[in-house]
């Protein structure tokens, strides 16, 4: 499953960003907690999009995980979320 494609897509639907790179960095994790052999499990999402502008950063995270649903998040171990 790649879940880069798959959080990339949806945060372009949800918030139209004007810049947005979702980074796998499971690798970086090897022996840590939550890595798992050949899965997916720790990514960087970068993002810029206006309707973030009047937001809390709180608010800004609470809607992008929101968007991504609870059968990502569930899925995942780590997100690491930097607003542009």
């Amino acid at each position: 499953m790649n879940y880069v494609h798959k959080i990339d897509k949806l945060l372009r639907e949800n918030f139209d960003p004007v810049f947005l790179e979702v980074i796998d960095e499971s690798e970086l994790h090897r022996g840590h907690a939550g890595f798992k052999e050949g899965t997916q499990t720790h990514f960087k999402i970068l993002i810029s999009a206006q309707i973030f502008e009047k937001m809390s950063r709180l608010s800004r995270e609470r809607a992008i995980h929101k968007a991504l649903g609870s059968s990502i998040m569930q899925n995942i171990h780590a997100l690491s979320i930097r607003f542009q």
